[in-house]
């Protein structure tokens, strides 16, 4: 299990607590990342909120899915189990394809994916692991695709947070919770 022993949700900062809950209602389950990270309260506001301004934003020129796509792609290439598994898990939702998290976490280059897609996760590895390597000729080819510079600094953003959550979950152990394995394989059950 985890390496670091998560508080109780009781004894949380109030406002940790009552987000905690809030994910808890619509997953109907919590997330390990809510848990392990509410140890420290200040990082945990920090990184939530980073977090929701990169993945949750309504302005992006990236979908959803793109977004999951590139965390779930980087986080391979880091090892990170918990974020391959939970991201891979939302990614499937938002892409309505079961299949397409785990081809892009074993080998994105042969994923059932867009052009667009691919150029998107051909810049994110690139700054995943050779950001020192990014130059202005990495540029066209994603304006060629629409993304525009706006665009292109949520893939690196989201590639460079997504690589300090790695880091974070791989060193804690941090596993993912075992309801992630099977959202979006499996129809979810309708609530009479």
């Amino acid at each position: 299990m985890n390496r670091y022993p998560a508080p109780e949700i009781n004894d949380l900062p109030e406002d940790i607590r009552i987000k905690i809950l809030e994910v808890q209602e619509k997953a109907g389950f919590v997330p390990q990342v809510f848990l392990t990270l509410a140890r420290r309260p200040a990082e945990w506001r920090a990184f939530f909120a980073y977090h929701d301004a990169l993945m949750l934003r309504e302005d992006s020129g990236l979908s959803k899915g793109e977004r999951e796509m590139i965390v779930t792609t980087t986080s391979a290439a880091n090892h990170c189990l918990y974020c391959v598994v939970a991201h891979g898990a939302i990614l499937r939702i938002y892409e309505k394809k079961p299949l397409v998290a785990d081809q892009v976490a074993t080998n994105y280059r042969k994923a059932d994916i867009s052009p667009r897609q691919r150029a998107i996760l051909d810049f994110a590895m690139k700054v995943c692991l050779h950001s020192d390597e990014v130059a202005e000729a990495d540029f066209p080819a994603l304006h060629a695709h629409g993304l525009n510079d706006e665009d292109i600094w949520d893939i690196a953003s989201i590639t460079a947070f997504f690589g300090l959550s790695n880091r974070i979950a791989s060193f804690s152990n941090m596993l993912p919770n075992p309801e992630f394995y099977l959202m979006g394989r499996i129809p979810k059950e309708k609530k009479l």
